[in-house]
């Protein structure tokens, strides 16, 4: 294993390009609430699941017999199966199905990393844990990549890297002034998180759709073992 890995933090798509990423391995991170649901539908035994850039990608997959799922600004788009709210991936709906999934910032951020990353993987307080432990062993750097809100920086992605970060700091020697930031954040909240994202603008943003218990359900840790990983155009579960 290499003496030297480092980890990174990128707040935001928009400066992804400032990194070389092809010795990475990229961690995808937009907790409210796509890579929550993802984590949790593959988790729940979902065949795989495509992220597409574009709503109308998803209709690309229409005389398939997958799931489609598409959500634009927090809410379903009209005529899709569902969006991404973590309570639609539940096993009764998404075992051994195949769901086309196309989101306001997450999926957006994948299509981004998979250009040049090594590899890219799929990050949620729900794996938190078993995230943490394949990072340590793998002989790659690592970035976190914060899908934010529109190109925008936004909160409870980089208290997640904060507490990816917290967790791998003795396992890696080059730290960026980013991860410093964030894993500052995440001591600061890591006891209550549900308090301290209530200063968050998609906090807000999320409480005018009513969708509470979805955050509170993103924000519990360690539920889920399994790590989503895009091979392809594809995420499935990360064989051991």
């Amino acid at each position: 294993m290499p003496d030297q890995k480092s980890i990174e933090v990128c707040l935001t798509p928009a400066l992804l390009n400032l990194y070389d990423t092809s010795s990475s391995i990229v961690v995808v991170i937009d907790i409210l609430r796509a890579t929550s649901s993802i984590v949790y539908g593959i988790d729940n035994g979902a065949e795989a699941i495509i992220p597409v850039a574009h709503v109308e990608d998803c209709l690309n997959y229409a005389d398939k017999g997958f799931l489609l799922a598409a959500e634009r600004n927090g809410e379903v788009v009209e005529g899709y199966d569902f969006g991404n709210s973590p309570f639609s991936y539940t096993s009764e709906r998404v075992k051994g199905k195949t769901i086309v999934l196309t989101t306001t910032n997450g999926t957006k951020a994948m299509h981004m990393a998979r250009e040049e990353a090594y590899q890219v993987v799929v990050g949620s307080f729900l794996n938190l844990s078993a995230l943490c432990k394949w990072l340590k062993v793998q002989e790659k750097n690592v970035l976190l990549l914060c899908a934010g809100w529109k190109d925008k920086f936004n909160l409870e992605d980089t208290l997640f890297a904060g507490a990816v970060v917290n967790e791998l700091r003795k396992d890696f020697t080059h730290f960026d002034d980013s991860c410093v930031v964030a894993e500052d954040i995440y001591l600061l909240a890591k006891d209550d998180l549900r308090t301290y994202l209530h200063k968050s603008s998609h906090s807000h943003r999320l409480a005018q759709l009513n969708i509470e218990e979805d955050v509170k359900f993103c924000l519990q840790r360690n539920i889920c073992e399994t790590i989503p990983v895009l091979i392809g155009d594809t995420l499935i579960a990360l064989k051991a």
